[in-house]
C-alpha cells in the first residue's frame, strides 16, 4: 500500500514531535544546574547541629532556617527541606544554586523563603552561612524608632547598629515573605557589609564567615535584644556600648570566632 506524499510527511512530522515531547524532560534536565557533589559529611553535620542550637535556644520554633555555602563551590549552598528545624536530619538536605533553585529536591517541599539566603551569597562572597529567624526580643526593634545596640560585650558585632528592611519599601503591599528574586535582592542590598538586617514586622537574617558565627550571632542578637528592652524598662539612661569598645570587640576575635560555644553547641545538638 502507498501513502500521497504530503500525508507521509505529516506523519513524521507528527512522530518527530512526540519524540521530542518525550525527549524534552531530559534534555531540560541535562541543562538544568548541576551538583557541586557531595559536600564534607561534618559540615552536613555542623548544618544538622546549627539548626537543632537554633531550637533548642528559642531563636527558631517550627518556623526559620539556616544554611550554609558549599564547601565545593561558593555558587551552591545547603539547606534543609521545609520542617521545623529541630527535626532536620541528613535526609532533609537540599543542594541549590544562587538562584535558589534545588539541585537535589526529589520530592522534598521547600522553604518559601529560599531566596534570602541566595541573595545574600550573591551578593556577599564573604558570607558562608545564613540564618533566618523570628527572634522574639529582636523583633520590637524593627518596628520601633528606637534603634537596637549592644548593650553588653557578646554583641559587640552589632557595633552601631543595624540597618531596618522594610518590604513595602521596593514591594508595597505583601504577605511580608521574601520569596521571590526581587524581594530577596532587597532583603540584601538593604543588609550591605552589616552582620544582620532587621525585617520590621517579621524577623531577621543573621550572617557570618562560618556556621558558628552565623549560629552565635544569632543567640547574642536575641539575648542582647532582651537585655536591652529589660534596661530600657527600668528607665533611665541606658549605658550602651561606646562603638570603639565594639570595634575592640570584634578586633580580639569577636567572642573567640565562637569556637567554645559552638563546642558545646554542636556536642549538645548531635549527642556526640
Amino acid at each position: 500500500m502507498t501513502f500521497p506524499t504530503g500525508r507521509l510527511l505529516a506523519t513524521h512530522s507528527i512522530i518527530a514531535a512526540m519524540l521530542l515531547a518525550l525527549a524534552a524532560p531530559a534534555v531540560l534536565a541535562q541543562n538544568g544546574p548541576s551538583s557541586a557533589g557531595p559536600a564534607d559529611p561534618s559540615l552536613i553535620q555542623d548544618l544538622i547541629a546549627a539548626n537543632r542550637t537554633l531550637a533548642a535556644h528559642g531563636i527558631v520554633d517550627a518556623y526559620g532556617h539556616v544554611s550554609v555555602r558549599h564547601d565545593k563551590d561558593p555558587n551552591r549552598f545547603l539547606m534543609a527541606s521545609a520542617r521545623a528545624p529541630e527535626l532536620v536530619s541528613e535526609t532533609d538536605i537540599i543542594e541549590y544554586d544562587l538562584d535558589a533553585m534545588p539541585i537535589n529536591l526529589n520530592g522534598r517541599s521547600q522553604y518559601s523563603e529560599r531566596y534570602i539566603h541566595a541573595e545574600i551569597y550573591k551578593a556577599r562572597p564573604d558570607v558562608m552561612s545564613v540564618v533566618h529567624n523570628h527572634s522574639p526580643s529582636v523583633i520590637p526593634f524593627g518596628i520601633s524608632s528606637v534603634p537596637i545596640k549592644p548593650v553588653y560585650h557578646m554583641a559587640g558585632f552589632i557595633g552601631e547598629g543595624l540597618p531596618i528592611y522594610d518590604i513595602r519599601d521596593a514591594s508595597g503591599m505583601t504577605s511580608m515573605l521574601v520569596n521571590n528574586v526581587q524581594r530577596g535582592g532587597a532583603l540584601a542590598a538593604e543588609l550591605g557589609d552589616r552582620p544582620a538586617v532587621l525585617m520590621r514586622g517579621h524577623g531577621v537574617a543573621v550572617v557570618g564567615p562560618s556556621i558558628p558565627f552565623a549560629v552565635g550571632r544569632s543567640i547574642y542578637l536575641e539575648a542582647n535584644a532582651a537585655i536591652q528592652l529589660q534596661a530600657i524598662g527600668l528607665g533611665g539612661t541606658v549605658a550602651y556600648l561606646d562603638p570603639e569598645e565594639a570595634r575592640l570587640v570584634l578586633q580580639d576575635g569577636e567572642n573567640r570566632s565562637y569556637d567554645r560555644p559552638w563546642e558545646l553547641w554542636r556536642r549538645q545538638a548531635l549527642g556526640d
